[in-house]
């Protein structure tokens, strides 16, 4: 059990890191840092929305308008680091 917990514990922080690219993509793509026309460029960033969006659009549904400020992805950030804690701290020390 303690090895399912560990992997969990590890794709929770992979996708942590997704979410920080995603994050730091979109940013760049908004301020023309990056060419929209370049065909590596929109494969990444297709690849960054279609791993975070199913996640982060039932968020923006439930946030109220910011103003076009997207904090969506701090609140998921916030439920992983929470979810991380709680399996080191609650449900791992129940298996040894």
């Amino acid at each position: 059990m303690i090895a399912l917990i560990a992997t969990i514990d590890l794709a929770l922080s992979l996708y942590w890191w997704v979410i920080i690219a995603s994050a730091v993509f979109s940013w760049l793509y908004a301020f023309n840092v990056v060419n929209p026309r370049n065909q590596v460029v929109g494969t990444i960033g297709n690849m960054l929305y279609r791993l975070t969006e199913p996640v982060l659009r039932p968020i923006r549904r439930l946030m109220p308008d910011l103003g076009g400020i997207d904090i969506s992805p701090i609140i998921l950030l916030l439920g992983i680091y929470f979810l991380r804690v709680f399996l080191a701290t609650s449900v791992r020390p129940l298996f040894g």
